[in-house]
């Protein structure tokens, strides 16, 4: 097997970045459009999304399940299949996408709230606190492991009045299809049970490139929130 040069690295590199940035762009324009409204159920929500992509760049492959959820839906990790329900007048929901451009795999979420319940929006503002914060500490070790950064994550959720809503806070993103990630392995995630450093190459050879996601819950109001994009790439 051919060892990826320089060159390689650093077109993979631009491609991962040049998929968030699309990421961002389509989240933009679901917020300027109101896609993710009230009165709206979470699978019409989806499909508006997924529309969107298609019209902005032609997208028809996401290398993950499409996932709108809101109210007590967004308690639940991902491999939750929850019924479709209608989003409420003073609600919370979170979109959590996995795109694919130019087959490169980008993977964002973002959360939305409706009203003024000052713990919803508490918690929306919290997660890119911790999301940073999380980023920092990722950047701060050069040889910080997945259950090291998970173990930072849980203690900045915790700090700000949170849990963690998952069993990971975190995975690998690649060319599309990147190398399996599935239960069985620890060092494809950010977890803690991922005893590896973070920053390696995998095993064709590449180095290895993060999404960080910050599930942040509270159990005795019943909701979460969502905010997930790459980890260690501007």
């Amino acid at each position: 097997m051919e060892v990826p040069d320089r060159m390689d690295e650093q077109l993979r590199v631009l491609g991962l970045v040049e998929a968030q940035r699309k990421a961002e762009a389509l989240f933009a324009e679901i917020e300027a459009r109101g896609l993710v409204a009230p009165g709206a159920a979470e699978r019409e929500v989806s499909d508006r999304i997924r529309d969107l992509a298609n019209e902005m760049f032609g997208t028809t492959k996401h290398w993950h399940k499409r996932i709108v959820r809101s109210g007590p839906n967004t308690l639940l990790p991902y491999r939750e299949n929850p019924p479709d329900r209608v989003i409420g007048e003073d609600d919370i929901a979170f979109a959590d996408f996995g795109p694919i451009f130019e087959e490169y795999e980008a993977d964002f979420g973002r959360t939305f709230v409706f009203g003024a319940d000052p713990v919803k929006h508490r918690l929306r503002e919290d997660l890119a606190t911790v999301f940073a914060a999380g980023r920092a500490a990722f950047r701060a070790d050069p040889h910080i492991t997945g259950k090291q950064l998970y173990a930072q994550v849980e203690r900045l959720a915790a700090e700000a009045g949170w849990t963690l809503g998952g069993w990971h806070a975190g995975h690998l993103v690649g060319e599309f299809p990147h190398e399996t990630i599935d239960g069985a392995r620890a060092e494809s995630y950010i977890a803690p049970d991922n005893d590896t450093p973070l920053r390696r190459t995998d095993r064709a050879g590449w180095r290895c490139h993060w999404i960080l996601e910050i599930h942040l819950v509270d159990g005795p109001h019943g909701f979460g929130g969502f905010h997930e994009q790459l980890l260690d790439l501007a």
